[in-house]
């Protein structure tokens, strides 16, 4: 059995999906990668395809629709045969030195269920979703209008040792395969966004932790789905919150809460719909402009 399957889930991901496949490819680990396309129009996957053909490590597999990112996780993780599986967005990009790490905390610290990293963007500012809290009501409240008290991103630098954490970012999550196949993957009720924070919280409740690598820092881009269709995402977004929410906060089971939550989540919604139209159209304006 191969150590490692890495699983990369494309939806029109752009030219970024092209280093993530060849920084994959060019790690030393024995692995294989599989690539999930959720019927993509840029025609990146194909030439992936191509240009890899003659290499047995990667495997791509097509949906003819868009099934989200957890059901195109799980699709992936069907077709591979590694002991342990990483999860990893098409704009992350790693290398050999990461995977060892990763794999070497799973296999050195006990009732390690996940294992994240410190995703960073270009100017090597890390994301605050690389370590943070479930978001519980109070602690969301307390974020959103920044009042004292526990918030979900935990306050501070984030450490550069490992340590634990209650959720990971999931643009890189490591689990070993028989643990997500006791959990059933990912909960296939989400589409996309707060899918990694469901699924850490299960692992915890299987009685496993959630690690976070804090030496471990990864270039993580943005997606594009989020700059080319920024409602669609966040439509999901708001929808995915409500689906944690129902599923694990206590406060879920006070019928009052949950309508005042629900009502807060798509007011939310509908709130930002205007600046991300504007914001659209300002960059296709400059992208005309530039062409």
């Amino acid at each position: 059995m191969l150590p490692l399957s890495v699983i990369v889930v494309a939806a029109d991901s752009g030219p970024t999906l092209r280093d993530c496949v060849r920084r994959v490819l060019a790690c030393e680990l024995p692995l294989e990668m599989i690539l999930v396309d959720n019927a993509s129009a840029d025609g990146i996957p194909q030439a992936i395809a191509r240009a890899h053909e003659n290499d047995a490590r990667l495997q791509v597999v097509y949906n003819h629709a868009n099934l989200g990112f957890g059901p195109a996780v799980n699709r992936g993780v069907s077709h591979a045969h590694g002991k342990t599986v990483l999860v990893l967005n098409p704009d992350c990009l790693i290398d050999n030195a990461t995977l060892v790490r990763l794999l070497d905390v799973l296999a050195t610290q006990q009732r390690v269920g996940l294992v994240g990293a410190v995703v960073c963007d270009e100017n090597g500012e890390p994301d605050p979703a690389s370590y943070r809290r479930d978001p519980l009501l109070k602690r969301s409240l307390n974020t959103m209008f920044n009042r004292p008290g526990e918030g979900v991103n935990i306050e501070g630098p984030i450490p550069h040792e490992l340590v634990e954490a209650e959720a990971v970012s999931g643009a890189l999550m490591v689990l070993p395969r028989r643990l997500f196949d006791y959990l059933a993957g990912f909960d296939e009720a989400y589409f996309l966004h707060c899918e990694d924070l469901d699924l850490c919280r299960r692992v915890r409740d299987a009685g496993y932790k959630v690690m976070l690598a804090g030496d471990v820092r990864v270039l993580h881009g943005k997606g594009s789905s989020s700059r080319h269709r920024p409602v669609f995402v966040s439509r999901h977004k708001h929808r995915g919150m409500w689906r944690w929410f129902r599923k694990f906060d206590p406060e879920a089971r006070k019928p009052w809460v949950s309508a005042l939550v629900w009502l807060g989540i798509w007011s939310h919604f509908l709130l930002q719909i205007p600046g991300q139209w504007l914001r659209l159209l300002r960059r296709r304006l400059a992208h005309g402009n530039n062409a």
